[in-house]
């Protein structure tokens, strides 16, 4: 598969990249700066130099044109104020998104926050980033032409991966391991039966591959 990832130089993307390229798979990164780029070759991924705040939907598409699978995995960062949580978190997931669709790339995994809604109150930046998160899965569930599925991780940590996670419509709250996080996209990039399913991941007993067939119905 040929797997184009927006916010290609995130910890998460940065594993997933790893993983990805390890089992085969092409696999392009979305970076804002070129000094990013050898990060992504260490990770076995194509960097692509591509601001998602300014580049306009038709850029996008270029580069998604081809691609079996897109994934988005940008955010703006815990260090961010509150107008990029609108400009990366909400706006850039709906630019990928409508280039995706033009692209004529159906198959869509956003990463997500567990407790993202469009409905949250609050003017906390934490509130804002929520509310944005939610706008963006709304938007995304809104395109019928994608094969969308979001991801919802509970709490990141840096802890290493245990290959044993929860992956459940609703799962409460609890850590997940970036690692794991990774393991569960790189599945679900691959499992399509998943599409239409917004899910949240914490850790649990289940392994990844075990947990994304149960989710899929298989």
């Amino acid at each position: 598969m040929r797997i184009v990832i927006a916010g290609g130089h995130g910890q998460i993307a940065l594993r997933l990249e790893r993983l990805l390229a390890a089992r085969g798979d092409e696999v392009a990164g979305i970076i804002r700066k070129a000094e990013q780029a050898d990060d992504l070759r260490e990770a076995g991924a194509e960097p692509v130099v591509l601001d998602l705040e300014s580049a306009s939907v038709d850029e996008v598409a270029e580069r998604l044109r081809g691609a079996d699978a897109a994934v988005f995995a940008a955010g703006a960062g815990p260090g961010s104020g509150v107008a990029r949580k609108d400009t990366v978190d909400k706006a850039a997931a709906v630019l990928f998104a409508d280039a995706a669709v033009k692209a004529g790339v159906r198959r869509f995994v956003i990463v997500s926050s567990m407790g993202a809604d469009p409905r949250h109150q609050g003017d906390e930046i934490f509130d804002v980033y929520l509310r944005a998160k939610g706008e963006a899965d709304a938007y995304v569930r809104g395109l019928d032409a994608l094969d969308w599925t979001i991801l919802r991780p509970g709490q990141l940590t840096d802890d290493p991966g245990t290959g044993l996670v929860r992956l459940e419509a609703r799962t409460g709250r609890g850590p997940i391991p970036r690692d794991d996080v990774a393991a569960v996209l790189a599945e679900l990039v691959d499992t399509p039966a998943t599409a239409g399913l917004t899910l949240e991941l914490i850790s649990g007993s289940a392994p990844v591959s075990v947990a994304v067939k149960s989710v899929a119905g298989n």
